[in-house]
């Protein structure tokens, strides 16, 4: 496999930690990176909430649980080596009402199938000793879980791509790409690069970009734009740690919930919205042709018949501060519509298949000698370093046996 050239298409922090992967991993294995933006991690990247999963919610066995668990501590040596930030600040999984016991030890359960480490359940007096500020009746309570800055992160592993050798350009979107003797040539307007092998992470356009590789056209990217609440300046030291509910396995997002930010604010959310475009980070933004993608697809009408009235809480807490608040207030019951401002947002690439349902796990195709990631929802950015070595893996492994 020396002196091959492997593409990758997408400088979000898992196209990034691939190219990473590849350039340390595979001495004499050039790689380049395409970015259609002028940065890299502008994206999902850059609009994380920092968090670091300890693997509580995946269901045992799956890439979500084997991925993150290990990814977390390769996360946790790099921010080390390279003097990143990494606090663990620990987390509380809060059932607030009686009939939510069952559910959390249920998590509990599968927690400990996934080796979180250090997890216990605790008391209701027991989580006023962790977070004096925080209701509820009993928690899961994970003091391993941190925060990062995962844009400064991606920014360093692109650092390391470029170090070993390889490439990161930008400003390169991708517009064809076309099978070649012995390899793919990515285009972009007149601008074309040939590669041997070629890795798509391509996030919130994974669907569109894979399609032009001829990959299956499902699952299709469903966006959905995730809005925040920041606590005032003063109000801050009302929590400690991530304050999460105890989610609801129907739903694939987990609520709002209290995020402590490595710069020190604290974020109240996110909300789960239909987003209206692909980067549409704010109410406002309108794309007309993903608008008649998403109303072409039967997968979303089917969705939708599921989950309209999830949607419509959701978009009322859009719209009023009072109802995005009334549910934090149930974790926090010191916090009101007072003591909050907007925030930011981010937009989640949801993949979503015919029949309507929500894909829960890391999902990956292989066409020839292209591989694409298709669905790398949150975790990701704390198991990028784990998806990456399990990519170049499955690359690697497939080409030597096929080629």
């Amino acid at each position: 496999m020396a002196d091959e050239t492997i593409g990758i298409v997408g400088a979000g922090i898992v196209g990034l930690a691939t190219a990473r992967e590849i350039a340390l991993s595979r001495p004499g294995t050039r790689v380049v990176v395409f970015e259609k933006e002028r940065e890299v991690s502008l994206h999902q990247t850059g609009h994380n909430s920092g968090v670091v999963h300890a693997g509580i919610y995946y269901t045992p066995g799956s890439l979500k649980a084997e991925l993150t668990v290990r990814g977390v501590a390769l996360l946790r040596a790099y921010c080390q080596d390279r003097e990143l930030p990494y606090r663990e600040i620990g987390k509380l999984v809060v059932a607030v009402r009686d009939d939510e016991l069952g559910r959390m030890n249920a998590l509990y359960d599968r927690a400990r199938n996934n080796h979180v480490p250090d997890l216990r359940k605790v008391s209701r007096e027991e989580i006023r000793e962790i977070e004096p500020n925080a209701g509820g009746v009993a928690a899961l309570y994970s003091p391993r879980t941190a925060i990062t800055d995962y844009p400064a992160i991606a920014r360093a592993f692109a650092d390391d791509v470029v170090g070993s050798g390889g490439e990161v350009r930008t400003g390169f979107p991708v517009t064809s790409l076309t099978e070649v003797p012995g390899g793919i040539e990515v285009v972009s307007g007149p601008r074309r690069v040939r590669v041997d092998r070629l890795i798509l992470c391509a996030g919130l356009h994974s669907d569109t970009v894979a399609g032009l590789a001829q990959d299956r056209r499902e699952p299709r990217i469903v966006p959905f734009r995730g809005e925040y609440m920041l606590l005032r300046p003063d109000k801050t030291d009302l929590v400690r740690g991530l304050i999460y509910p105890v989610p609801d396995p129907r739903y694939p997002f987990l609520g709002v919930h209290f995020t402590p930010r490595v710069d020190g604010s604290v974020e109240v959310g996110p909300n789960a919205v239909l987003a209206l475009a692909r980067e549409g980070y704010t109410r406002t933004r309108v794309s007309p042709r993903d608008l008649l993608g998403l109303a072409a697809y039967p997968g979303v009408w089917r969705m939708a018949a599921q989950h309209w009235r999830t949607g419509v809480r959701e978009y009322r807490g859009s719209f009023s501060a009072k109802a995005f608040m009334k549910d934090a207030k149930l974790y926090v019951p010191a916090v009101g519509v007072q003591d909050v401002v907007r925030g930011g947002a981010g937009v989640r690439a949801q993949a979503l298949d015919r029949d309507g349902t929500l894909v829960d796990d890391f999902r990956i195709h292989r066409v020839g000698r292209v591989t694409a990631v298709r669905n790398a929802p949150s975790p990701a950015a704390t198991a990028s370093m784990a998806i990456a070595e399990h990519i170049v893996e499955a690359v690697f492994d497939s080409a030597s046996g096929s080629d």
